[in-house]
């Protein structure tokens, strides 16, 4: 447990979802090629999960790729592919030994095969890891998603083996990408932009939503606790009134 006086280690969010945003911004201002602060990024990414496992957190979701993302040109996304694939193959050990469980939601078929068949061998061998659950947003996007859940569904209708009239909230839940994962209690969004970016859209509805300037390479263990730190202040009252939750807790 990191001794950190700012948080409270009985408080803690279960689920910690971050867009790591400024890689390539990060990289401009100091005039190298963007490539350069995506590799920087990775530095990040392990210094914050590393962090989230001292802390106690059971979920981080990182918002690694985006469906948007294929659009960019294609020298980046080749490079970012191969950032991912040797990121992945250097942390197997560290994950084994912490006792993390790698996971990924988006659409996997469209990443390239020798990513593909890195991350689901690393999905395999971490898959009875029991402390925290390193989650991936690789080639996602929200509006795919829950299109995805949506199409399952109508096909089950379809099929008679459901009723229209039995859809519920639970059942649009138990049909996206994260149906084994509690919801997002807190969302972090780096790089000085204040916008979700098609990013668990029906996950992130009672988020409590964190945005920092601080670009993603730039980001590590102080400005992540300091957000913790800041979730803690916050009063979660899912609808209710703060007099409602006062009353319930006496």
């Amino acid at each position: 447990m990191p001794k950190d006086q700012t948080v409270d280690p009985s408080r803690l969010p279960r689920h910690v979802a971050i867009i790591m945003d400024g890689n390539g911004r990060w990289a401009e201002k100091r005039n190298q090629p963007r490539l350069f602060g995506h590799k920087t990024g990775a530095e990040s990414v392990r210094n914050i999960v590393e962090t989230a496992r001292e802390l106690g957190l059971k979920v981080l979701t990182l918002y690694a790729f985006s469906s948007e993302n294929w659009n960019r040109p294609e020298t980046e996304v080749s490079g970012l592919m191969s950032i991912l694939r040797k990121f992945l193959v250097s942390e197997i050990s560290r994950m084994q030994k912490n006792g993390i469980r790698l996971s990924c939601i988006g659409d996997l078929e469209r990443l390239p095969v020798s990513v593909r068949k890195v991350l689901l061998d690393s999905i395999e061998k971490t898959a009875h890891n029991t402390k925290m659950v390193l989650n991936l947003a690789l080639s996602y996007g929200a509006r795919d998603e829950l299109a995805r859940a949506a199409r399952i569904i109508a096909e089950k209708c379809v099929a008679g083996s459901m009723m229209p009239s039995e859809i519920t909230i639970d059942t649009v839940k138990s049909h996206l990408y994260t149906a084994d994962l509690p919801d997002p209690d807190l969302l972090i969004r780096t790089g000085g932009e204040a916008r979700l970016s098609n990013f668990l859209l029906w996950q992130v509805s009672y988020a409590e939503i964190f945005f920092t300037d601080v670009m993603w390479p730039d980001f590590r263990r102080e400005v992540f606790l300091k957000a913790i730190a800041n979730y803690q202040k916050r009063e979660r009252r899912f609808g209710h009134t703060g007099a409602q939750l006062k009353k319930g807790s006496k």
